[in-house]
């Protein structure tokens, strides 16, 4: 299944049915070389991600013959553990709390794996915030449900205005440049705005989002 924006052919190949062992390599492979790009950014070298991952340097390049191969694989398989954790607290998150454990888990798989996504932007590839919480949209509307009958979030919040402020804020994290205490604060200010008895809503929010953007 492809993602909005990002080459099929890698992960078509990921897809075809592999031995045990293999696959087993793969998915070490893979979660190493998450941990190793997250700690020393994209620039860490597959050596390391070999080392990490308890296989020899060939067995990377058999799986992943170039390193943006390996840098998009890994996208790819956060995209696939953003879905699983989505669709976990549909099924065990408390009405009241599952939208806002949702926004801080995307915020921290964007600011853990920045240098991920800014090295794949220079292959060419850019990594929307957006993309992935398109995937997810029919879960963030029920989690928002949820929310909305439990009274934890205001009753006029819609699932596109809170994709866009998420996917703004995470776009910035991204770049590396924010705290830890700086991107609790930015949530907490989105959960502030989010949450019942948040100033009412000025208008049509749609009319003042297209003329904000002809101006």
């Amino acid at each position: 299944m492809h993602r909005d924006g990002m080459p099929p052919a890698d992960h078509e190949e990921a897809e075809r049915p592999l031995r045990a062992d293999a696959r087993r390599n793969r998915i070490r492979i893979l979660e190493a070389a998450g941990a190793v790009f997250a700690e020393q950014g994209a620039s860490a070298s597959t050596e390391a991600v070999a080392e990490r991952a308890g296989v020899a340097i060939g067995t990377v390049f058999r799986h992943f013959p170039t390193k943006p191969a390996l840098l998009q694989a890994v996208v790819m398989n956060l995209l696939d553990q953003l879905i699983t954790e989505v669709d976990a607290l549909v099924e065990d998150s408390a009405p009241g709390t599952g939208l806002f454990e949702l926004c801080t888990r995307v915020m921290e798989i964007s600011a853990q794996n920045g240098a991920v996504f800014e090295r794949l932007a220079e292959t060419g590839t850019r990594v929307h915030v957006g993309d992935a919480l398109a995937r997810v949209r029919p879960a963030v509307e029920l989690l928002l449900d949820r929310a909305r009958n439990a009274g934890a979030v205001r009753g006029d919040l819609r699932p596109d205005e809170l994709t866009a402020l998420l996917a703004a804020l995470c776009q910035e994290a991204m770049t590396g440049e924010w705290s830890q205490g700086f991107r609790r604060r930015a949530l907490t200010i989105l959960f502030d705005g989010m949450r019942p008895g948040a100033r009412p809503r000025d208008g049509d929010g749609q009319q003042g989002w297209r003329t904000a953007n002809n101006e």
